[in-house]
């Protein structure tokens, strides 16, 4: 990813949601999946940000956000690191079971389901998921959404409709942080609330800071024999 798309990943937090004394920075992976379209993609996005995450403690970082709703490397990075890893997916399925009954996954294409059957499994969270919806339009992870927005967010408007409708769904959680973008607007049209992944878990990862909390580390525990120059050397 080139400069000009981690400062698309970074425009989800406004400066006037990062709370005094933090300093969120976005990092690239150096290498890995193309699209997260496949399970080939999802073995090499767990690695990917596992590998760029684990120096992270011994360069000072307070936290660790993934910036992807799958939760890439999320257990791999609570067994290596002692400081906050925080998931998008996990923060914002969370945040909507505690302002509905049921939420849907709205996201942009069908191929990226297998991302949140796996997270929804692990968490045990189906049985407050509706379903999963997308609007099946290939995403363009560089430019996001922008220069779109009048066909894209019409278009998760209505599915987001159906998933109210057909579904039982009274919570929406957008399906990747790459839809940022539309939030705001799908919140202002839609009569449910929109969980925006990346701000949500971001905002936890404050929250956890300030609180002095970190994972389990019985249930997550650091191996007994590491190997992070391997892991370091481990790149295409």
């Amino acid at each position: 990813m080139d400069e000009a798309g981690v400062a698309n990943r970074a425009a989800q937090l406004p400066p006037e949601v990062i709370a005094p004394g933090f300093r969120p920075e976005f990092a690239a992976v150096k290498w890995g999946a193309a699209l997260g379209d496949s399970y080939h993609d999802t073995m090499l996005m767990d690695w990917t940000v596992f590998q760029a995450g684990i120096d992270a403690e011994a360069e000072g970082y307070s936290a660790v956000v993934i910036d992807t709703v799958s939760d890439s490397g999320l257990r791999a990075l609570r067994s290596r690191l002692s400081i906050p890893v925080v998931g998008p997916g996990e923060c914002a399925f969370h945040a909507a079971m505690m302002l509905g009954k049921k939420f849907a996954v709205l996201t942009m294409w069908d191929e990226w389901f297998p991302l949140y059957e796996k997270t929804l499994t692990e968490y045990g969270f189906w049985p407050r998921c509706s379903g999963l919806r997308s609007i099946r339009t290939r995403p363009d992870l560089s430019e996001l959404l922008e220069g779109k927005e009048e066909v894209i967010f019409a278009k998760l408007k209505a599915e987001a409709e159906a998933a109210m409708a057909e579904d039982g769904a009274d919570v929406i959680v957008l399906g990747s942080t790459t839809m940022h973008q539309s939030a705001h607007w799908l919140s202002q049209n839609l009569p449910i609330p929109v969980i925006n992944p990346g701000l949500i878990a971001y905002k936890q990862a404050e929250l956890l800071v300030q609180l002095g909390l970190s994972h389990s580390k019985k249930a997550f525990p650091a191996p007994q024999v590491g190997n992070d120059e391997g892991i370091r050397r481990g790149s295409a």
